[in-house]
């Protein structure tokens, strides 16, 4: 294989790959918590709360480290970076299995970051645009589509684990699987595009050259200042922040919230569960629909989900408790294509994994506060702490206002 991925047949085995190492990946880190925290302090003599502590502590490291691994992959291509994150991954769960108090455990947490940094969507979108350029966009749907599973699969698994082996047996097993199943899975993604000196950009990203000039691969190599601010990177990254805030609030509060409706707890956890559903079914649509138009008109549908289900509990109360869950997932399932494709499509491929990164990092450290701030606000407001979520919404759809793609990006006509 020479240069990008070229067929059909080699794109969609990637995609089924690194999607299916990125459900391994989600699930054995972000999600872990949820079922081993309590187990996990219970054993340790530690509150529940301090392990979430120690995940929101990882999460800012991984946010500190994104731009580092971004500038990774565009030298060296996300072959590496990605069976790094394997590796570190094994680690980070052998270390939490074999923990016996607070400090190895936050040890633990502190590799795990750094796996999360080198293995997450982020560094998997940015592999992506290194394999497939400017033409990456149905390939990071792709993934995001087999990984908006990892939940679905990753609960049940580690609740099973857990039942028969303990929460040590839990990560061990974990960590198992990141050994047969996520190493071989990174190590056969194609390694074309590792070292090269640029990607398959398209006409907008590579000027021509003046008249009787020569152009060398050097000047083709370096990026031109790819991560320095500008008026639309501000404002993507704006834009990431108040929704990131959004996204991982709600999805840490979501029950809580349709029972401040009114609804009781079996039909909030009931009604709370469709929103993963709702996500897939909404990287569908753009998978079929919307991957023909502008990545603005998914940025705008995305932002818009959240505001209008918020709308529709607040003003009508639990009855809209389904169409709540349902436009927020929507809105959700879009917001985590658009992170990858509006970026690409703005500012092209050429430094794209250490710009993602920078545009990612304020983002991911608001979100890994906004749990407890709107828990915060939850106490004291009850179900209008929607208003400040719905307004946040809206706040980013008056930045994507803002924001023009180049008249030479895919789909600009559209929009």
């Amino acid at each position: 294989m020479k240069g990008n991925v070229d067929t059909v047949k080699s794109r969609t085995s990637v995609v089924v790959a690194l999607g299916t190492a990125q459900t391994l990946a989600w699930a054995s880190s972000f999600y872990l918590p949820t079922l081993l925290a309590l187990p996990m302090a219970r054993d340790l003599g530690l509150a529940s709360s301090n392990v979430f502590a120690l995940l929101s502590m990882s999460l800012v490291l991984t946010a500190l480290l994104s731009p580092w691994a971004g500038r990774l992959i565009d030298t060296h291509g996300g072959h590496r970076v990605l069976l790094a994150s394997s590796g570190l991954f094994v680690v980070a769960l052998l270390l939490m299995a074999t923990a016996q108090g607070l400090p190895q455990l936050l040890l633990a947490w502190c590799v795990m970051g750094l796996a999360m940094a080198f293995g997450l969507y982020d560094a998997a979108f940015a592999s992506l645009v290194k394999l497939f350029g400017s033409d990456a966009r149905r390939a990071i749907t792709g993934i995001t589509l087999i990984a908006g599973f990892a939940s679905s699969v990753g609960w049940p698994l580690t609740a099973l684990m857990e039942a028969q082996w303990g929460w040590r047996g839990a990560c061990l097993g974990w960590a198992g699987l990141h050994l047969l199943l996520g190493l071989p899975l990174n190590l056969w993604l194609p390694k074309a595009a590792d070292g090269a000196a640029t990607v398959a950009q398209s006409p907008a990203e590579v000027a021509p050259p003046a008249s009787g000039a020569t152009t060398t691969p050097a000047m083709i190599a370096t990026p031109a200042r790819a991560t320095r601010p500008s008026r639309p990177m501000l404002l993507v990254t704006l834009l990431f922040t108040l929704m990131g805030f959004v996204s991982t609030a709600i999805a840490t509060h979501l029950p809580a919230l349709i029972q401040a409706s009114g609804a009781s707890l079996g039909t909030a956890v009931a009604v709370a569960a469709l929103a993963g559903p709702s996500q897939v079914a909404a990287r569908l649509f753009e998978l079929g629909f919307l991957n023909r138009h502008s990545p603005l008109l998914a940025a705008r549908l995305a932002t818009l989900g959240h505001p209008l289900g918020a709308a529709c509990l607040l003003l009508v109360g639990p009855v809209a408790a389904l169409p709540f869950v349902v436009l927020h997932g929507l809105g959700n399932g879009l917001l985590t294509i658009v992170r990858g494709t509006l970026p690409l499509a703005l500012f092209g491929a050429q430094g794209y994994g250490a710009r993602q990164g920078w545009i990612a990092m304020p983002g991911r450290l608001v979100g890994a506060l906004s749990p407890w701030l709107l828990g915060l606000v939850l106490e004291r407001w009850g179900l209008a702490a929607l208003w400040l979520t719905g307004a946040l919404g809206l706040a980013s759809l008056a930045t994507l206002a803002l924001l023009r793609l180049p008249a030479t990006a895919p789909g600009a006509a559209k929009a």
